[in-house]
């Protein structure tokens, strides 16, 4: 007899379709999971696993925030090789008026309950002794994280027990059904399509397209960073349409070894790295720390992350096609918001309650065009 059609095909075995897995499975959903290469690889393996809050806007701060939560909530189940640390994250100040938006951005966070510390430059100076000696401050949020994800995505796929088929290649998607290279048809109940810039591939109309990401990460330097460091201009980075940005982001591993972003850029779609950026890229974080020049890089790498025009995912009902549910579009962030898209995407297909609404991550906010410009 052949084994029954599960309730639930994920596309991707990434950090998000493992969370979603995991959610769904945990909410009594057979599930099985189709990925065209390795769980935790694509983009889940390139990024900086960050667990951040987010102030954008009050949709990211509040799907960053209940991810985060979630995250924290989880920490002590994770096993070591996920390398989950409570490191916090300081947005750095590099003169007087940033300075001036670290107590707006206090206030802000204030007045939503995430705790935060206003650090001035003599503060901020013995929390990272290594930073440049004339940055005016930084705002500490103590709570923020790092991890390594793809050890996470792995975690949550064997928590969810679900099926994970690797190699297999989605051609197309109908309601109720996929089609995979080599003519297997699979029906299911419901479809998450949560495979990051390969949505677009299956649904030409969904609004993403890669943004191409750049890292370096150094040799083995014990101490050398502390905490997560941003600087306060990395959301004008993040969230802006130029063809080309860079930001200083370092972030502290286990291993005493410093992660050094952050680059992107439009309209490339070659995994080369990109020595003009990349430069760029180093430059930007040796006026923040001048120290990293005595520092050996070991290993650069390229990865693309899933954009909007708008800079929120796309999380809910596919509107063209009855079943399907789309779990994409976290450029940078797939990682901090995984385990909240999870909660939403078992929201709209079992009906179970979530913390946070939904709405202002529907894909239908783009039904009818989109635009990145």
């Amino acid at each position: 007899m052949s084994e029954p059609a599960p309730d639930v095909l994920v596309i991707g075995a990434g950090i998000i379709g493992a969370a979603c897995a995991w959610r769904l499975a945990a909410e009594g959903a057979r599930v099985t999971v189709l990925e065209s290469d390795i769980a935790g690889g694509g983009a889940t393996a390139a990024g900086m696993g960050h667990i951040v809050v987010m102030d954008d806007s009050e949709a990211e701060f509040a799907l960053t925030r209940r991810s985060r939560q979630l995250w924290n909530d989880l920490a002590g189940e994770l096993p070591a090789d996920c390398e989950y640390r409570r490191t916090g994250t300081i947005w750095v100040a590099a003169d007087e008026e940033e300075a001036a938006i670290v107590a707006r951005k206090h206030a802000w966070y204030a007045e939503r309950g995430v705790m935060t510390e206003i650090l001035d430059a003599r503060a901020l100076a013995w929390a990272e002794p290594n930073l440049w000696a004339g940055l005016a401050g930084g705002l500490l949020v103590p709570d923020d994280a790092v991890l390594y994800a793809p050890c996470a995505a792995r975690w949550l796929l064997e928590r969810a027990g679900a099926e994970l088929r690797c190699g297999a290649c989605v051609e197309r998607v109908e309601s109720g059904a996929v089609a995979l290279r080599g003519g297997e048809r699979l029906s299911c109940g419901a479809i998450v399509c949560a495979n990051g810039c390969a949505a677009a591939q299956l649904f030409p109309d969904v609004a993403v397209r890669p943004r191409k990401g750049q890292l370096a990460i150094t040799d083995r330097y014990p101490g050398f960073v502390n905490h997560q460091l941003v600087e306060l201009g990395y959301l004008k980075s993040a969230h802006g349409t130029a063809s080309e940005s860079v930001a200083f982001n370092a972030q502290p591993r286990p291993t005493g070894q410093v992660l050094l972003g952050s680059s992107r850029q439009f309209g490339v779609d070659t995994p080369e790295i990109e020595w003009p950026l990349m430069t760029r890229m180093i430059e930007r974080a040796f006026e923040y720390m001048p120290a990293l020049r005595g520092l050996s890089v070991i290993r650069t790498w390229t990865g693309f992350r899933a954009a909007t025009p708008d800079g929120l995912p796309l999380i809910g009902q596919y509107a063209a096609m009855p079943g399907v549910i789309l779990a994409t579009g976290h450029e940078g962030l797939g990682i901090t918001t995984a385990l909240a898209t999870a909660e939403l995407v078992a929201g709209t297909i079992t009906g179970s309650a979530a913390a946070i609404c939904g709405e202002p991550y529907s894909p239908s906010r783009f039904a009818a065009a989109h635009s990145y410009a």
